[in-house]
This record gives C-alpha cells, structure tokens and sequence, in this order.
C-alpha cells in the first residue's frame, strides 16, 4: 500500500484524476463524464487508502475486489489505476480506440487488475455478491472485502434486487457496496424516470445495514466503510449523495453530461476549473 496519503493529498490526487478523466474523454470524442467526475471521491478513497491492493501483482491472492457496476463511469476507475501504477498514463489516451485495453465499459480479459465487465447495467451487485459469498467459503479470507460501485439509475434494474436479497440472505459481511446518489440518469432526474425513495428504507428492508455520507467528502468515506467492517452480521450499502459532473460547474447537475464527451473548447473551460481548483487545496501535515 505505501506511505499513507494526508487528506489533502488525497484531495488532490481526486482533482488530478478528474483532470485525466477530461483529458481522456475529449481525446475519445465520446464517453460518460457526469458520472465518472462525481466519483472521484469514492475511487480515490478506495485505490489510495482503502483496499488492500497490488498493482505489480493485479492478481495477488490477498487482494480486495473492486467491481464497478455502473461500467460506464470506467473512466475515472482507469485513472486511478493508472495514478496507482497498473499501467503507463499514457495509455489512458487510448480509451475508446479500436483495439485499447481501455473499452467504453470495463473488459475484465482486457486488462489487469479489472475484475469485472460491465455493460448491461444491474449486474454489477450479483458479481460482487457472489464473490463475497465464495470468500466465506475460502480459507484465511475472512480480512477480504468485496467492494461494488452501483449507480443510483440502475437501481431501476430488477437484478440489483434480487442480488439484495441474495446478500441479505446469506448475510455477506465481506460485501461493501456504494450507490452513487447523484439523482440524475440518462434521460433526467431519478425522481422523474423512476422515484426511489425512501431508498434506505428500502435497502434496510432487504437486510442490509445502511450509511448516508456526503460522497464528496474522502474522511466520511474512509469513516464509512470503516464502520461497514464492524457490521459483523450483514452487508452494508453506502448511499454517497454527490453532484453530477462535481468540479467543472458548467456540467455539475446537468444530466445531460450523463453520456456525452466534453469538445475541445469545452474540455479546456473544464481544465482551468479544475487547474484552479488544483491550486487552492493546500497540503495538510497531519496522515489519515
């Protein structure tokens, strides 16, 4: 894992990622972008200080998972592996190209260090939870967790429920999973497509021990998914509230960036936000 990272580290290299994420998509000439920026929080937290992790051994046998259900947010996931040392940066300019390691959504045969592919959105909770149930079964498992991303419009998807089920049923405590609560999907407002509140009653309902953070602020993440471990006798679903396209305030709780890659001249509006944003955190002494 290394040296630990101060907060403002860790803030910082959340920026930078963003900043990666602009520069890739722009060079792609397509992509999703609301929802891969307003996940910077949550991957930074987890590749840089949360999982238990090898990028020189992607398949080291005492690993975390990470499964990125919402496949479409990939991009910020590609960053991080590439800050984290998976892979050269510079292949991160190749996303979406014919023949990349780096498709649109995430292919698991593609590259090392993914653990799932994802297309079809709803799946990604089954794969966790059938990780997470086969880890209860294999010897000195017990300190791996199983992490899934989930966006909040695919809960729509009947599968996800019937995973959180599953889940609750067999009360798979190695099971950490996030919903990305940004309230926007790719034809509007979550409330307007498909209303899902009361959504903690819902999860808690299904058995799981339920945690509300800001999805923006890396200690309540940290905090968060320290608490899930405690939880001995059930799952645990974080329900991080961000703000679509966090950080380049042209595009922030604008659903319409939902699918679409930023041009030339709206990538580089989109870097001096995020340049000058770069310039005003301000280092912290203190380690998380």
């Amino acid at each position: 894992m290394g040296k630990q990272l101060s907060l403002a580290d860790l803030q910082k290299k959340a920026n930078d990622l963003r900043i990666d994420v602009i520069c890739m998509l722009e060079a792609a000439k397509s992509g999703h972008t609301a929802g891969s920026l307003d996940l910077a929080e949550i991957v930074t937290a987890l590749y840089f200080n949360i999982m238990k992790i090898d990028p020189k051994n992607p398949a080291w046998t005492d690993r975390d998972i990470f499964i990125l259900s919402n496949g479409h947010t990939v991009p910020i996931q590609y960053a991080a592996m590439a800050e984290a040392g998976y892979f050269e940066k510079a292949e991160l300019q190749t996303l979406r190209k014919l023949g990349s390691r780096l498709q649109g959504h995430p292919e698991r045969v593609k590259l090392p260090g993914l653990e799932n592919t994802s297309g079809p959105l709803g799946s990604g909770l089954s794969q966790a939870s059938g990780y997470a149930y086969s880890l209860q079964y294999l010897e000195n498992s017990k300190h791996r967790f199983v992490y899934v991303v989930m966006g909040d419009g695919e809960l729509d998807e009947g599968n996800v429920w019937e995973a959180a089920m599953f889940a609750g049923k067999y009360k798979l405590t190695q099971l950490i999973a996030f919903i990305d609560r940004n309230n926007i999907q790719i034809d509007g407002s979550t409330e307007t497509v498909m209303p899902l509140e009361d959504l903690k009653s819902k999860w808690e309902s299904f058995g799981w021990h339920v945690i509300e953070i800001d999805g923006h602020n890396i200690q309540s993440i940290i905090d968060s998914v320290n608490m899930a471990k405690a939880i001995t006798n059930r799952p645990c679903v974080i329900i991080a509230y961000t703000i679509a396209g966090k950080g380049v305030d042209f595009m922030e709780y604008d659903y319409a960036w939902h699918g679409k890659a930023p041009n030339t001249e709206q990538a580089a509006k989109a870097l001096h936000e995020l340049g000058i944003m770069d310039s005003i955190i301000n280092p912290e002494e203190t380690n998380i």
